[in-house]
């Protein structure tokens, strides 16, 4: 077995270097890497770096957390997997011990170690990498490894959409359809919600919206978000408005969309400070926060597997894993045409 990993060399450059193939511990399993999925996060460390530098300036930068691929060896220890056995991994490793680990809530463990950033930036673009057992998972035979790799952006919507609560009869309203605004759409249909209005600023995001079974798409630059929501769901607006695009200007919006008790899920990533006008929104509104996903990869791959949650139609674009430094010059002059795009590593 030969293997190498894709490194950030500097920001905007990518190289594939040798590297040994990883030994795994007793409680990991040697995962031949097949699928990896392109973040958005990702996008942001190759253009810029990393959210949070490394201490050590010599640190190697790899990206990549979106992956699945094949076991061919496995720990001393592990019992649930074989070699041969296709899986996905959740590729944040919390430590198991701190009172947010203890309460469930590990995806804020302070102490994470969570792929392609601190305090390892260890990346998913490799041919061989380890991963413990208790944070891998067997893929049913009929999906494959690419619907495995999105297996950890559909966890992020069903995280949304489970947090939130939508269930049937709610008016629900999702600001931007990235990938994760896609996937937050698709959770709350498998939820049961029918009533839900997107927007974006971006027509190929906002058509594929409709074939996934959104009521209505609105175009953010030729039309007026706020009034065209209240046109289609009345005066009182919706119920659980879901902020996926990351824009102070989208939060904002979402204060003129919710009802009085309703909800404001923020999920995407908001850089700066966001002013927040409380008389919009001082009839009990919940504003709440989404950070990754715990305890949802099972419900993701069962919904997944039942062809409920139709992850693979959402590949715009596949990339060879020699072709990475390709991939994500185009992730980024490409994002009008790119829904999502995957680097096939392996057969």
């Amino acid at each position: 077995m030969k293997n190498s990993k894709a490194i950030l060399k500097v920001p905007g450059t990518m190289e594939i270097r040798p590297a040994e193939v990883p030994e795994p511990k007793d409680d990991e399993v040697l995962i031949k890497v097949e699928y990896v999925g392109i973040c958005g996060s990702d996008v942001h460390g190759f253009e810029s770096g990393p959210f949070i530098p490394p201490k050590d300036p010599n640190q190697e930068i790899g990206l990549g957390h979106e992956c699945a691929g094949t076991v061919v060896k496995i720990g001393s220890k592990v019992t649930k997997f074989k070699p041969g056995d296709r899986v996905c991994i959740e590729p944040g490793v919390p430590c198991g011990k701190c009172k947010f680990c203890l309460e469930g809530h590990y995806n804020v463990c302070p102490d994470v170690d969570f792929m392609a950033t601190q305090p390892n930036y260890k990346g998913a673009l490799t041919n061989y990498l380890c991963h413990p057992e208790s944070f891998t998972y067997l893929l049913p035979d009929n999906m494959d490894t690419m619907e495995g790799a999105l297996v950890e952006p559909a966890s992020v919507g069903m995280h949304a959409a489970m947090k939130a609560g939508v269930k049937p009869g709610d008016k629900v309203v999702i600001l931007g359809l990235g990938c994760i605004g896609l996937m937050t759409l698709q959770a709350c249909k498998l939820l049961g919600v029918q009533d839900i209005i997107v927007a974006d600023v971006m027509e190929k995001r906002l058509n594929f919206a409709k074939e996934l079974g959104a009521k209505e798409a609105i175009n953010g630059m030729k039309e007026d978000t706020i009034a065209k929501v209240h046109e289609i769901f009345g005066p009182l607006g919706a119920d659980v408005v879901f902020e996926t695009a990351g824009s102070q200007v989208t939060c904002k919006q979402a204060l003129d969309i919710v009802t009085k008790a309703g909800k404001i899920m923020i999920v995407g990533t908001i850089s700066g400070e966001t002013p927040i006008n409380f008389l919009k929104i001082n009839r009990e509104v919940t504003i709440q926060t989404v950070f990754r996903y715990a305890n949802r990869y099972p419900a993701t791959i069962s919904a997944i597997s039942s062809g409920k949650f139709d992850v693979k139609s959402m590949v715009t674009h596949e990339y060879a894993y020699e072709d990475v430094q390709t991939a994500f010059e185009e992730s980024l002059s490409k994002k009008s045409e790119i829904i999502k795009a995957v680097i096939k590593v392996a057969e």
